[in-house]
């Protein structure tokens, strides 16, 4: 276990990163420049949201243009593999290494039997990264990363950091499975979708009715397995204290908008809490947005912190599964086609939600305001008293999405004068230099001053280049005349100069670590392990493990199976927990029961808080 003093030197050597999701290049771009100092992308096979493929020359294109600020570019290869696809995925990781990728994100370990190019590699939370021994092994196995699961508190964190020395990497923000990451099959067992091969079909935001054991409805046709959406914001400075060197934003299924206003919003909480420890960010340039980021003009479904602090009372969003957006205000009195609101802030073209008479979200759009006079397309179910949610900001959106985020490398120039002329140089963080050398002689200005502040404005106007110039320093003796347009110039060369130093001097990610064979610190493994490959399996019989079945996708009997492992209990949401009550109302075993009236049994582990969903014969 690490000191205290070698904790606090972690803390000081480390960079943090805010790493955002990317459903396509476009995304990716505008996340960079709002802030990201990483994207994770998917190619278009292979990564764990089927919908959010890219091609190839997207993703190069995406890491050229992330590289100018050294943001980092991972590529989701998280799906669990066949057989016959693990040559393809060979040709492409050393593909992905040859155009400077900056790691791969994996589940299938068959993918550690290949030959691989010293690519860094990060171990996806479905790899059910949740004990320090597993994470250990993956360190020592040489994974450079973990990405911890949602569910991970804040007490398993600093443990984790305690007794290891691998990059940690946490989710702080997003939509939440219900299911711990890898450990759900309910999607494919309903209708051979699987979430493993990215192919989620979202079973946990659909309708259950929850019955016991004498037949007693608990509850009817609700949102029963939906949790809230995810959001750390206020807990960034505890994270990075307990060890956590990357921080997640969910959402490669989101649109440019949303991510480009979670990504700001992070952007500035992290840089407050570096900057209060003289910490460093993982990548370069200071963002510049010009709209005024808030969580709660995007997509969400209210927010929780989930397990951050082991308190998960309330986390599941019962009555709906969509969103939910911001509270707007209450209704005063409605009429035959509009409302009056108590206040004035919708627009044409909004949509808002509110709860009826049945506790159920109804949604409907904005047709026309008149200040505080709402004509909706359905104003059913509304009336005085109810309270009203904008789920969708038009004009938010509208300017989101016009407005473009800035990012701008600092660098310095310096003016000097030399035996063989004006020596123009800019320098940037790096200390990469671009020199620029004007042999030609030059009169004395006849307005020194005048002609020195002409240079100085000029010299700075990098305009739509990824420069900006913080210092400008002119040592002459004397300040000759030289015309605008050559000062342009000069500047023009500098930029292009300084922009192929800086390509040139560009470190690649790489592994420092070999595929190492060690013993694994279970003994056997069976369907959870998600082997779906024989590649896969010899990895874990290399490390001593009996492989008793192959991943749920290929079993040909899943009766009796578990759906589901998740850290959220049904029981403690609906306050039937016998920790918290006692006296038992309702018999066990429950049922939960779909739209389609398919029973799937739930069980309970009271002692470890983990609730199961398993096939019901």
């Amino acid at each position: 276990m690490k000191s205290d003093r070698e904790l606090r030197t972690d803390l000081r050597t480390s960079v943090y990163e805010l790493l955002a999701p990317a459903n396509n290049k476009q995304t990716a771009k505008k996340a960079i420049l709002a802030g990201a100092d990483a994207v994770y992308i998917g190619y278009s096979l292979y990564g764990a949201r089927a919908q959010a493929g890219n091609s190839f020359e997207d993703i190069i294109e995406v890491i050229e243009f992330a590289h100018i600020y050294r943001a980092k570019v991972y590529i989701t290869l998280n799906t669990i593999l066949k057989d016959e696809e693990l040559n393809s995925i060979e040709k492409l990781i050393h593909k992905l290494y040859e155009i400077k990728a900056d790691g791969i994100i994996i589940q299938d370990m068959g993918i550690l039997e290949l030959n691989l190019p010293p690519i860094p590699i990060i171990a996806s939370t479905q790899c059910h990264n949740y004990t320090v021994d597993r994470i250990k092994f993956l360190e020592k196995t040489g994974f450079k990363r973990v990405i911890l699961p949602r569910e991970t508190s804040l007490k398993e964190i600093k443990e984790i950091k305690e007794n290891t020395n691998i990059e940690l990497e946490s989710f702080v923000h997003g939509a939440l499975c219900v299911s711990y990451s890898g450990q759900c099959y309910l999607s494919y067992a309903i209708g051979g979708r699987s979430a493993n091969r990215g192919e989620c079909a979202q079973p946990c935001r659909r309708k259950y009715s929850l019955i016991d054991a004498n037949g007693n409805e608990i509850i009817k046709n609700k949102y029963i397995l939906s949790l809230k959406d995810f959001n750390l914001s206020e807990r960034i400075e505890e994270l990075i204290l307990a060890g956590i060197t990357s921080f997640k934003i969910e959402g490669r299924l989101k649109n440019e908008a949303y991510v480009v206003n979670i990504t700001s919003y992070y952007r500035d909480i992290i840089d407050k809490v570096l900057n209060t420890y003289g910490l460093k960010r993982a990548s370069q340039g200071i963002s510049k947005n010009p709209i005024e980021a808030d969580l709660y003009k995007s997509f969400n479904r209210g927010f929780t912190e989930f397990n951050i602090t082991g308190n998960r009372k309330n986390i599941a969003t019962v009555n709906y599964s969509s969103s939910l957006g911001e509270f707007i205000g209450i209704v005063e009195s409605t009429k035959k086609n509009y409302f009056k609101l108590n206040t004035n802030i919708l627009n044409n073209g909004d949509g808002i939600c509110f709860f009826n008479e049945y506790n159920e979200l109804i949604g409907t759009n904005i047709n026309k305001t008149e200040g505080n006079i709402i004509y909706p397309a359905n104003i059913k179910g509304i009336k005085a008293g109810t309270k009203i949610y904008r789920n969708y900001n038009k004009e938010f959106d509208d300017e989101i999405s016009k407005a473009e985020p800035v990012r701008k490398l600092p660098v310095n120039i310096k003016v000097r004068e030399t035996s063989m002329g004006y020596l123009f140089i800019m320098t940037d963080e790096e200390q990469n230099s671009s020199c620029y050398m004007v042999s030609k002689k030059y009169e004395t200005a006849m307005q020194e001053e005048k002609a020195k502040n002409t240079m100085e404005i000029q010299l700075s106007k990098t305009g739509g280049s990824e420069f900006e110039v913080i210092k400008t320093e002119i040592k002459l003796k004397q300040i000759p005349f030289i015309r605008m347009s050559e000062i342009n110039e000069i500047r023009r060369q500098l930029i292009e100069k300084l922009r192929k130093i800086r390509r040139k001097n560009f470190k690649q990610s790489e592994r420092k670590t070999f595929i190492n064979k060690i013993q694994y610190p279970e003994p056997e493994l069976d369907y959870k392990a998600n082997i779906s490959n024989e590649k896969a399996k010899q990895f874990y019989i290399k490390r001593g493990v009996n492989v008793k079945e192959y991943a749920f996708e290929l079993q040909k009997n899943v009766e009796n199976k578990d759906l589901m492992t998740s850290k959220y209990c049904i029981k403690n949401q609906l306050g039937l927990c016998s920790k918290q009550t006692p006296k038992k109302k309702y018999k066990e075993p429950f049922v939960l029961k779909d739209e389609f009236n398919k029973e799937y049994l739930v069980e309970f582990n009271c002692k470890d808080c983990i609730m199961k969903i398993r096939s019901w014969d």
